[in-house]
């Protein structure tokens, strides 16, 4: 069995072929989906990329939201489907409230692209077996709207129920409420993350290093029950 990984492609979409990449060398099928195409094609999980859709009118991903596939994407991750945010994917998932919270400009109101140590805190997702809890990995990170924020009752829940997936060690590039890189649903199938983990699967690119691969066996592991 081969699985087959759909990557959506928005407008303004920038980082939907370096996901399909890192998919591929992860060993599974990466399948391109086109944001107002409802059909998913049958894939096994899906993947919101990232770059800037519809320009980040109104909000970074408050239009992407409406698209006709991301009604197939809210419909089937209810049902169990394991998908993926990247940066703008995050702002996605928040503004279709697959994920609780919001995102909003970063706090010193700059763009900021740099190496960002992170730790894994919740190893227990459809993306993130492949890592170990407290592991600490180094995943590029670009973003304008990265400041994620919800109110205390939600971040004291995703804290309590171990929903807070990865978290800014060293220093928080732009301002995000206990330092929250990436949280998941209570399922675990749907994690969002404004870390680029798709820029660190080879070592002649991005950090140098191939720390972001793991996000990628671990969802093919939990497909083909590896």
């Amino acid at each position: 069995m081969t699985a087959r990984i759909g990557v959506v492609t928005f407008p303004g979409s920038l980082d939907d072929r370096d996901t399909q990449r890192a998919i591929r060398l992860a060993g599974a099928e990466p399948v391109a989906l086109w944001h107002k195409d409802k059909d998913l094609h049958q894939v096994d999980a899906v993947v919101l990329p990232g770059g800037f859709s519809y320009g980040d009118y109104l909000r970074a991903g408050a239009i992407s939201r409406f698209s006709p596939v991301m009604e197939s994407v809210i419909e089937q991750a209810k049902a169990g489907l394991p998908v993926l945010g990247i940066c703008n994917g995050f702002q996605v998932l928040t503004e279709a409230h697959l994920l609780p919270g919001a995102m909003l400009g970063n706090d010193h109101l700059h763009f900021i692209c740099r190496d960002q140590k992170l730790r894994v805190e919740n190893a227990e997702t459809a993306w993130t077996g492949d890592y170990r809890q407290g592991q600490e990995i180094h995943i590029p990170l670009k973003n304008m709207d990265g400041r994620y924020v919800a109110d205390e009752y939600t971040l004291d829940k995703l804290e309590a129920e171990g929903r807070v997936v990865f978290r800014y060690v060293d220093f928080n590039p732009n301002g995000s409420l206990r330092d929250i890189a990436g949280i998941t649903n209570e399922a675990g199938n749907v994690v969002g993350l404004m870390p680029h983990p798709e820029h660190a699967v080879e070592p002649l690119i991005g950090t140098g290093r191939t720390d972001g691969l793991p996000f990628f066996t671990s969802i093919l592991k939990k497909l083909v029950g590896a």
